[in-house]
């Protein structure tokens, strides 16, 4: 495969919604996802009333690519191959010392079927994107009490919290007003969602006006779709794509056959009778990656049309999009915009008088850096000390570099770039951070590169 990657040579454009063509105010809609979760705990199942306030400092816990240990009520960080890198018990780090005696120095025991992009099970449950990591903060805090009170030794808080999702996410809950989630977003649509930026909607219209299909592919429900399409874009978003497909039930959009997963038209919202193909464009809901291709092929005129599909979760976008329909990837990672504008040490702890009003009107953008758990791309093996040598690629690291052709912070990042800009693609012939654009994480350079970028 060519080292090169270019969206000039791809016939079809595919964005999922939620974090990749609409961004949102992160630490805004994190603690309303947290509020949501919590209330429904204390509310309906019993759980202690201290769950529902929370100190500003305590969303640093949220980090993508952790594990949750469900019955041992622990959350791991994984290095590639599997090994533990970093863990707590309930919100509390583990020393190293208990994570090796926990854990071992070998691969975690369910490592084979998580790297297997199965993200969730009885057993373990994968943290990888923003709508679910307020959650892990919430589980961490539910240990805590449960520890507090019980002093419990096997967990089995997770149906609990199973409900508390279905609850504020389930497919009628937009319509119905019900939980806390939606009904909110309705009522605050600008505390939580960014506008998207005139360069983005200039270049779909851009891709558009070369040629290229344009897809909207969203595990929302057509209901929310639309709120935040006509929020973020406008009330003519739909004149922006050929086709829409809501309530996709990704990565099963991906993995499932059609007579598994068939589309459906919908009429006011509400899905009618399941389609035995795909005929012309429009708005549809469920369906396949099968029959969406068979689509394409009609579309395009061609036998394997290309397409690209950008997306912000592993689990639910690029990894299905590569392994099930061999399609390109372009992960969008916001960590990529954290990553560059760390404070410096010293004007941290500067007394607020002294820092810009305008940074101290900000609240802190939460899952950038955790300081609990360190980089999203690199650690060190715990129980080593001479860290030079125990440096090592993060597990969340190794699926970017596996799955997705590039990787980029957001669609502004590339959307002033001609059609035909030429990226370096991943693959296992070039560095490690080969893919990224438009520069790699600072954790990923070596130690004197890393200095010249601050």
């Amino acid at each position: 495969m060519q080292q090169q990657f270019s969206l000039a040579d791809c016939d079809v454009m595919g964005f999922d919604l939620d974090h990749t063509l609409c961004r949102y105010h992160l630490p805004q809609s994190a603690r309303l996802i947290y509020d949501s979760f919590a209330q429904y705990l204390v509310t309906e199942k019993g759980y202690d009333k201290d769950l529902l306030t929370l100190a500003p400092d305590n969303l640093d816990f949220c980090c993508k690519g952790l594990v949750l240990d469900i019955e041992e009520g622990n959350f791991l960080k994984l290095a590639e191959d599997g090994t533990v890198l970093r863990a707590s018990h309930g919100t509390k780090s583990m020393t190293p010392e208990e994570i090796l005696e926990t854990y071992g120095r070998r691969e975690w025991k369910h490592f084979n079927t998580v790297s297997g992009m199965v993200s969730r099970s009885a057993k373990y449950y994968l943290y990888d994107n923003y709508f679910d990591l307020p959650g892990a903060l919430l589980c961490a805090r539910v240990v805590d009490t449960l520890d507090e009170h019980d002093g419990q030794k096997k967990y089995d808080f997770w149906k609990d919290m199973v409900a508390a999702i279905q609850h504020n996410y389930k497919i009628t809950a937009f319509k119905e007003d019900c939980g806390m989630y939606f009904p909110e977003v309705k009522n605050h649509p600008d505390k939580y969602l960014q506008r998207c930026p005139e360069s983005v909607k200039k270049w779909l219209k851009q891709l558009k006006s070369a040629g290229k299909i344009l897809l909207l592919i969203t595990s929302s429900h057509s209901d929310y779709c639309r709120l935040l399409c006509e929020h973020i874009i406008g009330n003519d978003f739909e004149e922006y794509f050929d086709v829409v497909i809501t309530n996709a039930l990704k990565p099963g959009f991906f993995s499932h056959t059609p007579n598994q997963r068939p589309f459906r038209t919908l009429e006011n919202d509400e899905e009618q009778e399941a389609l035995l193909s795909l005929d012309k464009p429009g708005w549809y809901s469920q369906g396949n990656a099968i029959q969406l291709y068979d689509l394409l092929k009609k579309m395009t005129g061609k036998l394997d049309p290309k397409v690209v599909y950008f997306g912000d979760s592993m689990h639910s976008d690029i990894f299905p999009a590569r392994h099930y329909s061999n399609w390109e990837t372009v992960f969008i990672l916001e960590e990529l915009l954290g990553d560059k504008v760390m404070v410096p040490a010293e004007t941290a702890s500067e007394p607020l008088e002294k820092k810009g009003k305008y940074e101290e009107d900000q609240p802190k953008a939460p899952y950038f850096v955790s300081k609990q758990w360190g980089s999203f791309f690199v650690d060190r093996l715990p129980g080593l000390e001479n860290a030079e040598e125990t440096l090592v690629h993060t597990w969340s690291c190794r699926c970017i570099s596996t799955y997705s052709t590039i990787a980029i912070p957001s669609l502004e990042a590339i959307a002033d770039l001609p059609l035909d800009y030429r990226f370096t693609r991943f693959s296992s012939n070039s560095s490690a951070t080969a893919g990224y654009y438009p520069s790699p994480p600072r954790a990923l350079l070596p130690k004197e590169e890393s200095g010249t970028m601050k």
